[in-house]
């Protein structure tokens, strides 16, 4: 009998991972739901191979590697798209459209394959008497865990429809947040690249070639020694960053100073995947100037909106702080949020630990003891969430304003050097030439 893996939620919203030896994926599903859990993930555990078998199959070793070959990068599917079919589904159940049928639709005029795949086997899975939350649960990839517990809590609570139209409007109100923040950063970002690629040209290229030329014009006289710093950079720059060695026959490649920026890149994506190096850089972020408090406000606003929709959809507080606490997106905001889970688990408030984590402003935790005090703890976040996605495009549109002058400043006493540096050479000889031309005439 083959043996399935999976991993569930409990009622608490605590995670659980086992195996259980059934004679299908369905049974095994349904063996989980009468133990009282909820499965996100249920894959048939991989069979230990016959050496002796695949030696004989593969004499030769040309198979080996082929079955590694479907390598995953990322879900296949963009938040846009989701967000899009996420609407679209809303609209078609909320007018009475059954949701096997609306799902049939919808895989039809899909055109991103991936998610026109997982539209069918979803309807497939409907088919087979799973409920819609168990079918996404089959796809952790494209649907993450505030997706399928929403969707949960629409379906225990008879209001499928409502929650679509929840998740819809969160997942827009997030690609929102996210869009101004990309377009804001995306012309100072180009604008640095195209005025970087422009300075490395003039000081591996151009500078260079005045050097000698300065050299032949002054001679003993020397060059000033502003211009000789900046040619020390130019030199720097040529030598370090492209060289031109003899082994590969003058073909230009890397020099150090490219290899060490790659080496940090290497590094830093290394302890990107350290939880440690995560939290560092994470703490970092939140520090940095003018940056740090958008990061900060976007943080807070995801996590107020997403507790709010989570609540306010129906899902237990403690299963919707352990969503919220994978969701977060920074692992100092997941720490508070750990915090509270194990408040709220000791029948605590919400607001002791966010107030001691000093990640949240105090009108935050002011505004979330109301809503706790009222009932009204939903409505409450996400008004928060509102208020915070309005700051979040005020700083992006003021962060904006003041990074232009600061490039055309910045860009302007860059060239401004290099163009006073080139410069001071030819004083220095008209000054020369003037004082021979009146020591001839004595």
């Amino acid at each position: 009998m083959p043996k399935f893996k999976y991993e569930a939620m409990d009622t608490k919203g605590k995670e659980t991972k086992g195996v259980l030896e059934v004679g299908s994926q369905a049974e095994a599903i349904s063996r989980l739901k009468e133990m009282g859990f909820l499965p996100t993930k249920v894959v048939e555990a991989e069979k230990p191979k016959d050496a002796k078998a695949a030696k004989k199959a593969d004499p030769k070793g040309k198979g080996k590697g082929k079955t590694n070959l479907n390598i995953s990068f990322g879900s296949g599917v963009k938040p846009k798209v989701l967000t899009t079919f996420t609407r679209q589904l809303a609209t078609l159940v909320e007018a009475g459209l059954p949701l096997l049928r609306g799902l049939r639709v919808l895989s039809k005029q899909e055109r991103n394959p991936t998610l026109k795949r997982i539209l069918g086997e979803l309807a497939l899975s409907i088919e087979g008497g799973s409920t819609f939350s168990e079918g996404l649960a089959q796809h952790p990839k494209v649907f993450n865990r505030l997706f399928v517990n929403m969707v949960k809590a629409g379906e225990i609570g008879g209001v499928l429809e409502v929650v679509l139209k929840r998740l819809a409007e969160f997942m827009e109100k997030a690609e929102k947040i996210k869009g101004k923040v990309v377009a804001a950063m995306f012309y100072p970002a180009a604008v640095m690249v195209v005025a970087g690629g422009i300075l490395a040209l003039l000081m591996i290229v151009v500078v260079p070639k005045f050097k000698q030329i300065f050299a032949d014009l002054l001679g003993d006289a020397g060059m000033p020694a502003f211009t000789e710093f900046v040619l020390k950079i130019s030199d720097t720059l040529k030598n370090y960053t492209i060289v031109f060695p003899e082994w590969a026959g003058g073909f230009p490649l890397p020099g150090p100073v490219v290899w060490a920026f790659i080496g940090l890149i290497i590094a830093f994506k290394i302890a990107m995947r350290t939880k440690k190096g995560q939290f560092i850089w994470d703490k970092v972020k939140l520090k940095f100037p003018v940056i740090g408090s958008v990061i900060s406000k976007v943080a807070i606003a995801r996590f107020t909106r997403t507790l709010g929709t989570l609540v306010q959809s129906g899902v237990p507080i403690l299963q919707a702080l352990t969503i919220v606490k994978e969701t977060a997106g920074n692992l100092i905001v997941a720490n508070a949020v750990a915090a509270v889970y194990e408040s709220v688990k000791e029948g605590e408030t919400i607001t002791a630990p966010l107030e001691k984590s000093a990640v949240f402003p105090p009108m935050v935790i002011s505004m979330v003891d109301v809503g706790e005090q009222t009932g009204a703890l939903p409505e409450m976040l996400l008004k928060i969430a509102d208020n915070y996605d309005e700051e979040v495009d005020n700083a992006v549109t003021a962060m904006t304003s003041l990074l232009e002058p600061v490039m055309i400043v910045f860009l302007a006493v860059i060239v401004g050097s290099i163009v006073i540096a080139l410069f001071l050479p030819l004083i220095t000889l008209i000054d020369k030439l003037g004082s021979d031309s009146g020591g001839g005439g004595d």
